[in-house]
């Protein structure tokens, strides 16, 4: 069976996509030169939040996830990040390709919510590869690719939010139920508000005045 390694040697934003995107730069290796006419490869990714240590502000961001840091002991669990398909064309010895990862900024996804809590430094990945290697020098083998083949990573929370400042730029977004967006979209259109940042300090002006009216009752 062909000995396979896998590392990452980098990992940037990519500028060009239509989403918020992620390149990771991996090195494959062939142990001894061998020939591998290609790679069918399944890449699980997944943060590895206890090998890293974390400011006060970002203990405070990461509460809803971890709890209190008093209880990292026991919560700080890895955190599933991606599963993203990957074809490596042939090569003999080694080889660099990219892994393409499509994010997302939605806060309701843990991944999302650890990496916008980080302050700084880097995110804590872990690779894990596994799939199927076609080889031989003088004819065709099929193997699998074992599944203790992994790789780690440091995300680097500037990267992050460079991809994400290149979609998003200074924003961000939450999730909302069909008929709650419905409800705000009446209300921005009988109040002839021009945007949803309009409407939403509109309503958060008005939490006071109400505040105030239900004590006086």
């Amino acid at each position: 069976m062909t000995e396979l390694g896998f590392s990452c040697t980098g990992v940037r934003a990519d500028p060009y996509a239509a989403g918020p995107t992620l390149v990771f730069r991996l090195r494959i290796t062939a142990a001894g030169g061998a020939r591998v006419h290609a790679l069918a490869l399944r890449c699980q990714l997944r943060i590895e939040p206890a090998k890293r240590r974390y400011g006060p502000p970002e203990a405070a961001a990461l509460a809803d996830l971890f709890g209190e840091p008093a209880r990292w002991g026991s919560t700080l669990h890895p955190v599933q990040f991606a599963h993203v398909p990957l074809t490596v064309p042939g090569f003999t010895g080694e080889t660099e390709v990219d892994l393409v990862v499509p994010c997302s900024y939605d806060l309701d996804l843990a991944a999302t919510r650890y990496f916008d809590a980080l302050d700084g430094g880097d995110a804590p990945l872990l690779l894990l590869f596994s799939g199927t290697a076609f080889t031989g020098e003088g004819g065709f083998r099929v193997e699998p690719v074992p599944w203790d083949r992994e790789a780690t990573c440091g995300l680097p929370a500037a990267v992050w939010r460079e991809m994400i400042d290149q979609h998003f730029p200074g924003c961000g977004w939450i999730r909302l139920p069909r008929e709650d967006l419905a409800a705000l979209l009446e209300y921005r259109s009988r109040h002839a508000l021009p945007s949803w940042e309009a409407t939403v300090r509109t309503l958060l002006a008005a939490e006071p005045a109400a505040v105030a009216e239900r004590s006086a009752l």
